[in-house]
């Protein structure tokens, strides 16, 4: 069961209760004041990923293996997408758990995430072997010639 959804209501409902033992109805009106904001702030940065999302084609990533670096478990998939810039492809059927998403670069270099009930378990980054030179990325120095 998702203890989130439990703990936030009844954590509301305790500052709400504080807020009316403290200061009475204008506690209350101040507290609902600051919940209402604080659903604003999250609404307004979840449009703003969305609206970045738009602009980039599904699964696609810079670079994965900055990617890779950035993630850390427990992230939500707001985060990841507001990392990559773009929703993930993906992997798994619609309503399985755990949810897999997939963002690949333009080397073919991609990162598959696990999510399970939409906060990241765990990730793997998987890179071509054939030896090509990645984006960015300058080639290896010739070796020194022999004396």
């Amino acid at each position: 069961m998702n203890w989130r959804r439990i703990v936030y209501p009844l954590a509301a409902l305790a500052f709400i209760a504080f807020a009316w033992n403290a200061f009475g109805w204008p506690g209350v009106a101040a507290a609902l004041t600051g919940g209402v904001m604080w659903i604003l702030l999250h609404f307004t940065r979840m449009v703003h990923v969305m609206k970045q999302a738009t602009d980039r084609p599904v699964g696609y990533v810079g670079s994965a293996v900055m990617l890779n670096a950035k993630l850390r478990p427990g992230v939500n998939l707001l985060h990841i997408m507001a990392l990559t810039k773009s929703l993930g492809e993906r992997l798994s059927p619609e309503g399985e758990q755990p949810e897999v998403y997939r963002w690949t670069d333009t080397s073919g270099s991609h990162v598959s995430c696990e999510l399970r009930n939409g906060r990241l378990l765990r990730w793997t980054l998987w890179r071509p072997e054939d030896g090509t030179v990645e984006a960015g990325e300058a080639p290896a120095p010739a070796a020194p010639p022999e004396s």
